[in-house]
């Protein structure tokens, strides 16, 4: 019996001893208490640790991740390595070590201890869990991969000695910005394992038109024309020649669109344009780049007689003396007007452009399929003429007697152009191609009226009433002319 009553005792102490062990605790108290043996966060032992030590331990961990390596494959699985701290990493489960701390200190005794027990059999593991900052990985694509985006370039021909050499293209890749965050987002945060990794990235990839094969078709004349600039100023010519140089070369597919514009401009002295010569509002001004219009107009010959098909064209709007009315091409950076055109051919063709003394010169090449004996031409046929009746004087107080500048008239046309398709000589078809209306513009000068003298400024006047510029001219001559010198006495008086 008192053996009984020993054992009984010793029972009571460890039922109180684990009693007391297993109470639970809450507050800064729970904070200082260790960590149960075999509790884990990630691959970090929690065991025997504080709240805070824990806390320390797995910022300890994700600070080495932000240095891990991420590859990611950019244009043409280029490599661009930066690191998951670039990509915003962020451990987001914070209240995992509070969840820890508190294992074992839950629930009655029974509980407790079983949960004690269980440790012992196996480990807990709590996942430390990682989110990436989208925005960052944003500004990473952006910063680090787009550079590396390059447009493709189409194989291309180039005419030397009269030979044609085929130039490789090269593909193109274009980074999808949207759909490659989503690809890194969403690889890091469900699949990443915490090492150094590659993520290929969402690359659009476009391959370049042509092949030696399709570009050896290219070998006939398919239209040719000449004009003539040899009354044009140094800089006129200057500008022809620039602008003949940037369209020369040029290769186009079947489907895609010539623009002159977006070829030739834009006008300024470090594409080589001068000042020269251009229509404005019926006037002729200088400007950059004035005569490119005699480039497009004979490329825009050139295009009618290959059969291309022209999608905008704009007449002048005063007459050219280049061309036949209806003939012409203008193009004008300021107001938007251009000269454009499709092949619409089943090969590629080349153009070709070049000044030799003073004329301008646009070839276009390519794979003539139209029957032997087949001949188009184009006729420009004038359905009005305007000419302007009397000249158009303005005075200048502010410019002194004897000033006077002159603008040439320009006749008015109504005019309209047909093409001729002949067959072995005889026409088969005629069809209007464009119609074109150019301003009557009289001829006209600007002359200078200030002058003390009250009675040459009632001459210079009526000269100016008769609205004759001969007149004017010549009144101006006689009101400038030098005193007649005084005689000279005969020698001996």
């Amino acid at each position: 019996m008192r053996e009984w009553k020993k054992a009984g005792g010793a029972f009571v102490l460890l039922f109180l001893a684990t009693l007391w062990f297993a109470t639970p605790v809450h507050g800064a108290e729970a904070e200082d208490l260790p960590i149960k043996k075999g509790i884990y966060a990630g691959d970090i032992d929690l065991s025997g640790m504080t709240a805070g030590q824990a806390t320390e331990s797995i910022e300890a961990y994700v600070e080495e991740l932000r240095q891990t390596s991420v590859t990611l494959l950019a244009a043409a699985e280029t490599e661009v390595t930066v690191t998951a701290g670039e990509l915003g990493v962020q451990w987001v489960n914070q209240s995992l070590v509070e969840e820890a701390v508190s294992v074992g200190t839950r629930g009655n005794v029974i509980e407790r201890y079983r949960v004690l027990k269980d440790l012992e059999q196996e480990n807990l593991v709590y996942p430390i869990e990682l989110e990436f900052d989208q925005q960052a990985i944003s500004d990473v694509l952006v910063e680090k991969c787009e550079p590396y985006n390059m447009e493709a370039v189409n194989a291309t021909l180039t005419r030397e000695n009269g030979q044609f050499k085929v130039v490789g293209g090269q593909t193109g890749y274009t980074l999808d910005v949207e759909l490659s965050i989503d690809t890194v987002y969403e690889y890091l945060t469900q699949q990443w394992d915490h090492q150094a990794c590659t993520i290929p990235l969402q690359v659009q990839v476009e391959e370049p038109k042509g092949n030696p094969d399709e570009l050896a078709q290219v070998q006939d004349v398919l239209g040719t024309f000449t004009t003539n600039f040899r009354t044009s100023t140094p800089s006129r010519c200057v500008n022809i020649e620039v602008g003949c140089n940037f369209i020369n070369g040029t290769t186009l597919y079947p489907g895609e669109e010539f623009s002159t514009c977006d070829v030739v401009t834009p006008f300024s002295r470090a594409n080589g344009y001068q000042m020269a010569g251009s229509y404005l509002n019926g006037k002729v001004v200088d400007s950059l780049g004035g005569g490119i219009c005699q480039v497009s107009t004979t490329l825009y010959n050139a295009v009618l007689l290959s059969e291309l098909e022209v999608t905008e064209r704009h007449n002048h709007s005063m007459i050219v003396s280049y061309v036949d009315p209806s003939a012409d091409a203008a193009i004008a950076e300021s107001s938007g007007k251009d000269f454009k055109f499709i092949n619409n051919l089943e090969y590629p063709i080349y153009i070709e452009g070049y000044t030799e003394g003073k004329d301008v010169t646009f070839t276009i090449y390519g794979k003539d399929t139209r029957k032997e004996g087949y001949q188009v031409r184009y006729d420009s046929e004038v359905l009005e003429v305007s000419v302007p009746p009397t000249d158009n004087i303005s005075a200048d107080a502010s410019q002194p007697l004897g000033y006077i500048t002159t603008a040439s008239a320009h006749v008015g046309y109504k005019a309209r152009l047909w093409k001729v398709v002949l067959q072995d000589g005889v026409e088969i078809s005629r069809t209007q191609v464009n119609s074109s209306s150019y301003k009557m513009v009289p001829r006209s000068a600007t002359v200078g009226v200030s002058t003390p003298d009250p009675a040459a400024y009632e001459q210079i006047m009526a000269a100016i009433g008769t609205g004759s510029i001969d007149h004017v001219k010549n009144v101006i001559a006689m009101l400038t002319a030098p005193p007649p010198a005084p005689e000279t006495p005969p020698e001996g008086q």
